[in-house]
């Protein structure tokens, strides 16, 4: 193999290339631009394409493990996240569509995108990078099938969730609720969730720490995303015990009633919320709900 490499003199002179601004300068960029243009132009079609699919995933896959490296200690350039989140994109459309969306999950593929989630830096290369992963997972958990949830839950997709929603940005927090609303729509989502007193703390705790931010810099979207996980989670009788004892106090003093002026429904969803964790006769007839030592009550 060795024959095959080019043979270099120690004493030839270093490559020189044409300036920035130089004429073939630009025609060498737009090349490079062109090649990468037709390279994402012909894994869209191999997409498309059964018997050419498994190869182009296969492609998508090296390019997704290639920055594993620059994630830790984080070296992660804005041109290689954005060339990740290109790929990502095109995985996000294979998440959504119906007749690949198992042969997707079968493939165990969102676990390639878990390392992105598990990342701290919030600079912007790591944060596009982050939100674009979610993008993923949320197609996954959009269509509202129960496969999804249970691949989900037999991998660490909520510690992950959680992780961005007290780290990332406005929008990435925002995605994250949103596929832990998801999971906790699904009835076995909600029941893995209320199973211990370790999980349900878990999530009652970022919820509420986010509740407490957002009152100081007001997010309806995000804020629709809390209260209908706070909603759900109510209608588990064992977590609606324990959330009399730990529900933020600000969504009960009318602190987000500016905040939520036009959003009807959220507003309705708050209301549900409250009226579910009054104490009522519900509540009063539940047994010992095993949340108490957790929440000091």
């Amino acid at each position: 193999m060795s024959n095959l490499l080019p043979t270099l003199s120690i004493n030839a002179p270093p490559f020189v290339g044409p300036s920035p601004t130089s004429p073939a300068a630009a025609v060498a960029a737009q090349s490079t631009k062109d090649q990468k243009m037709a390279s994402a132009e012909q894994l869209v079609l191999d997409l498309c394409d059964p018997e050419l699919r498994e190869s182009a995933l296969l492609d998508l896959s090296k390019e997704i493990v290639s920055i594993y490296p620059a994630l830790s200690p984080p070296t992660l350039t804005p041109g290689a996240s954005n060339r990740v989140c290109n790929a990502l994109a095109l995985l996000q459309c294979v998440a959504s569509h119906s007749e690949t969306r198992i042969l997707f999950l079968n493939a165990h593929i969102p676990l390639y995108l878990y390392p992105f989630l598990n990342t701290t830096s919030k600079t912007r290369p790591f944060e596009y990078l982050r939100l674009t992963s979610l993008g993923v997972i949320g197609a996954l958990v959009k269509v509202d099938d129960p496969e999804v949830i249970s691949f989900l839950l037999q991998t660490e997709i909520i510690p992950l969730c959680l992780r961005t929603m007290e780290m990332g940005s406005e929008l990435s927090k925002t995605v994250a609720t949103f596929i832990v609303q998801k999971i906790l729509l699904d009835d076995v989502g909600l029941r893995y969730i209320c199973a211990t007193a370790e999980r349900f703390f878990a999530v009652g705790t970022v919820l509420a720490n986010m509740v407490v931010l957002l009152a100081e810099q007001p997010s309806t979207r995000l804020l629709k995303h809390i209260i209908r996980c706070y909603l759900r989670l109510s209608e588990n009788p064992r977590a609606c015990e324990a959330l009399q004892n730990c529900i933020p106090e600000m969504l009960k003093d009318g602190t987000f009633n500016n905040c939520l002026r036009d959003d009807v429904a959220t507003r309705r969803w708050l209301q549900q919320l409250l009226h579910n964790i009054s104490g009522g006769s519900l509540v009063s007839t539940l047994q010992p709900t095993g949340f108490e030592h957790m929440l000091g009550s």
